[in-house]
């Protein structure tokens, strides 16, 4: 089956690490990465897309950070 996760985070190294730690991990990086500003909290926001090739039968169950 194929997972699919949307990482998030506020632009800090955080959000690097995160991205790194799931590519360390067998995902791949599925698109361009997004930025966004968060006028309420007054940060700006990332996102990158991440999928995974695993064995098994999808449900909403799967825990998709636990790949």
């Amino acid at each position: 089956m194929k997972l699919y996760r949307l990482l998030t985070e506020d632009d800090t190294p955080a959000f690097c690490h995160k991205v790194t730690d799931a590519l360390n991990k067998g995902w791949d990086l599925h698109g361009d990465p997004t930025i966004t500003f968060d006028s309420a909290r007054g940060v700006t926001r990332c996102a990158q897309a991440v999928v995974k090739e695993v064995e098994g039968t999808y449900t909403p169950e799967t825990k998709l950070g636990a790949h």
